[in-house]
C-alpha cells in the first residue's frame, strides 16, 4: 500500500511538473510560482486567491529570488570589505607589537 501511495505521488508530481526540481505547495499540491512579500514565503496560485494572501503583495518567485540574490551579494561584498579592513588593522597592530 505504501509503494502504491508513493507511485501515485510521483505520477502526480510528474503530471504537474514537480520532478523538474519545482517545489509543490503542501496544501494544494500546486507548483510554487509566487512569493508573498508580506509573509516572505513561496505560495501557489490557489494560495494567492485564498483569504490568507489575497491582500498581500505577491511577485513571481523568479523575480523574488533574483532580488534576494542581489541583496545577499551586497551583504557578502560588505562583509568582505569589513574583513579586509580588519585584516589590515590586525596586521598594523601586529607590526606595532613587534
Amino acid at each position: 500500500a505504501k509503494i502504491i501511495e508513493i507511485a501515485k505521488r510521483l505520477s502526480l508530481r510528474a503530471a504537474r511538473g514537480g520532478t523538474r526540481g519545482e517545489k509543490l505547495c503542501e496544501r494544494h499540491r500546486e507548483t510554487l510560482k509566487l512569493f508573498c512579500e508580506e509573509d516572505q514565503t513561496p505560495i501557489c496560485l490557489v494560495c494567492r486567491e485564498s483569504q490568507a494572501h489575497r491582500a498581500h503583495a505577491v511577485v513571481p518567485i523568479e523575480e523574488a529570488a533574483e532580488e534576494h540574490k542581489e541583496k545577499f551579494q551586497a551583504h557578502v561584498q560588505m562583509l568582505k570589505d569589513r574583513r579586509e579592513k580588519l585584516l589590515g588593522l590586525k596586521k598594523a597592530e601586529e607590526g606595532k607589537s613587534l
